[in-house]
């Protein structure tokens, strides 16, 4: 058995961990985490936890956890992860950082963009990117992990088929991303209040928001070299989702054909991965609340283009089930452990 302790268990993404690890059959949560309500019973914070967790809510002491659990979660804002690291830490527990501490390796990049100071940038060339399409091999050995973003995840396994492939310019993205309300965290803030995001739809962090070098990282990868995108989120009036709708340049003349099997080649035998069949489009419905990530494609023989459409839960497979999902694979354990949520259909 598995023990598990969270730190920001009472946010959106730690409250996701605390109810699939639930119903994980190898894993225990022993640690629920929450600076802001030490004492409280988490259940009271969280009525549907209500006769099914009795524990109350834990301070945030990373060194004490760690030698309780032999995995822990930080769901907690940036910057917070990269201050507790340590080598003690590291030699005593594993840790799944879902901020965005580790996911840019290069420290100056990372202060450029969240505007903030790493403290421990010794611990970059280690932290594994969780992308588990990708990062596999590297992830069952990992002793740090990053778990993506919940644009970047979406983005990624959306295009990153077509780079690798040669069948897209990679200078030619551009990416049109919406997301729920969820993406912006539990915290009170004006501008997230249901009066102010009802009835309305509107683009943010335009031209600097701070997925953008992650997203761009990833995909140079694929190409080979650095590459730019033009990334513009969007806020939408629903609980939790993310639609992304990608636009490039074809590289070449291309057929359905060719286009459908790169995506076959990398994801044929993921689990997680779904690639929809001709000319239907990804939709954030049919992946709410499961681990899924639709993907779909249009070519626009009359632009030259091709639309690449993607839908993940932003709190799932953006954030707590990929989550679970590299724990799974750092533990040897089946991948999709724990992960059987069929998606809702209303």
């Amino acid at each position: 058995m598995i023990k598990v302790g969270i730190i920001g268990s009472t946010g959106y993404a730690g409250a996701e961990l605390v109810r699939i690890l639930l119903n994980h059959p190898d894993a225990k949560i022993v640690w629920y985490g929450s600076r802001s309500y030490v004492g409280s019973e988490y259940a009271d914070i969280y009525g549907n936890m209500f006769e099914l967790v009795d524990d109350k809510c834990l301070d945030d002491d990373m060194d004490a956890l760690a030698d309780a659990a032999d995995v822990i979660f930080t769901a907690t804002p940036q910057g917070y992860c990269a201050s507790k690291v340590s080598e003690g830490l590291l030699t005593k527990t594993k840790i799944i950082d879902i901020s965005a501490d580790y996911r840019i390796k290069d420290a100056a990049r990372y202060e450029e963009w969240y505007g903030i100071h790493h403290p421990t940038p010794e611990f970059l060339p280690e932290a594994v990117y969780g992308l588990p399409e990708l990062n596999r091999e590297m992830i069952k050995n990992a002793r740090l992990i990053a778990n993506p973003g919940c644009f970047p995840t979406c983005s990624i396994l959306t295009i990153y088929p077509l780079i690798k492939a040669g069948i897209i310019n990679p200078d030619t993205v551009i990416i049109d991303a919406k997301s729920g309300t969820t993406g912006a965290g539990r915290g009170a803030k004006v501008q997230n209040l249901y009066c102010e995001v009802n009835e309305t739809i509107k683009a943010y962090g335009v031209a600097v928001h701070r997925h953008t070098p992650e997203i761009e990282d990833q995909l140079s990868i694929a190409a080979g070299r650095p590459i730019l995108v033009q990334f513009t989120p969007h806020l939408v009036p629903m609980n939790r989702g993310i639609l992304v709708t990608a636009y490039a340049s074809l590289a070449k003349e291309t057929s359905y054909e060719e286009v459908k099997a790169a995506y076959d080649a990398m994801y044929e035998n993921e689990k997680f991965v779904r690639v929809l069949k001709k000319d239907k489009v990804a939709e954030t419905r049919y992946v709410k609340g499961s681990n899924y990530a639709d993907v779909g494609f249009k070519l626009d023989a009359r632009t030259g283009r091709i639309v690449m459409m993607g839908a993940i839960d932003n709190v799932v497979k953006g954030a707590a089930g990929q989550a679970v999902q590299n724990m799974n694979i750092m533990f040897g354990l089946d991948e999709a452990e724990g992960l059987h949520m069929v998606p809702e259909s209303i």
